[in-house]
């Protein structure tokens, strides 16, 4: 069996386990820690709602997809994210690399190769979004650490965050 394209490796399955962690830490923290911001930024739902949407914005173009509408709402926000993502193909991303990517950045408009596209602006974005989000809800108190966020990492019982 080969291997997947190389950016179908680095962004799928990354922005689909991150995202799944999105969808636990919004179970955990609750619907009244989701207006928690830090600072002028957005509030936790929506650098949540943000980074969802940057997956597809990201995926979908290497994958030479339409980026679909998203509902508004959070949990079928995240959950429309993760279908779409569940839905994509190895194949689709053959050639991915060298795709041309015009998007926007704000104000900018941005020409990308996919490689860059996907490295340089989307994924750092992607976690940019995720990170505040989740920095917004300890901020305001809501018991998360390190192993909600990532999955992986595992403490004793009453170890300090």
């Amino acid at each position: 069996m080969l291997p997947h394209p190389p950016l179908y490796s680095a962004s799928v399955p990354v922005f689909r386990h991150y995202l799944e962690r999105v969808s636990l830490i919004v179970e955990r923290a609750g619907q009244a820690a989701m207006g928690a911001r830090i600072a002028d930024a957005f509030p936790a739902e929506q650098q949540f709602g943000t980074a969802a949407g940057f997956a597809l914005r990201v995926a979908c173009p290497l994958a030479g997809r339409e980026v679909p509408d998203l509902p508004a709402a959070l949990g079928p926000r995240l959950a429309v994210a993760r279908a779409v993502l569940g839905a994509m193909k190895p194949a689709e991303f053959e050639g991915a690399e060298a795709r041309l990517i015009r998007h926007r950045a704000g104000e900018a408009w941005l020409e990308q190769e996919g490689a860059a596209f996907l490295h340089l602006y989307g994924m750092p974005n992607f976690l940019f979004h995720l990170t505040m989000g989740y920095a917004a809800l300890r901020a305001a108190g809501v018991a998360l650490g390190k192993a909600d966020f990532d999955g992986f990492h595992a403490y004793p019982p009453g170890f300090a965050f």
